[in-house]
């Protein structure tokens, strides 16, 4: 019996949290053309931290189904990202994007 009632309770905490989070989640439609931020995380070794920040602007080239877009930076870059790591670009002030050098090694035969 205190089961039920635990279960019931569950099932009622769920349903008012769903109602409170739910009109707090952002539609995030994204065109062709639209100007956006990209999010960039970088864990920074020597420091221990992982920083954040937000860089860009970028336009949106082509948009992919399930999520995916493919962005054009200034100097004529192309890439595809996931949309959860986007945001619209309202004007501003951004940081200047920092591509880091990766260096690519062959694949052992």
């Amino acid at each position: 019996e205190l089961r039920d009632q635990a279960y019931e309770n569950s099932l009622i905490y769920k349903k008012r949290a769903k109602k409170l989070h739910d009109p707090k989640i952002k539609n995030r439609i994204f065109n062709v053309g639209d100007q956006v931020l990209l999010f960039i995380s970088c864990l920074k070794i020597f420091s221990g931290k992982l920083k954040t920040h937000w860089s860009g602007s970028f336009t949106i080239t082509k948009v992919y189904p399930y999520g995916t877009a493919k962005l054009s930076y200034v100097d004529g870059s192309n890439f595809k990202v996931n949309c959860h790591r986007l945001k619209h670009y309202y004007g501003g002030d951004v940081r200047p994007m920092e591509i880091p050098d990766f260096q690519t090694f062959p694949k052992d035969q």
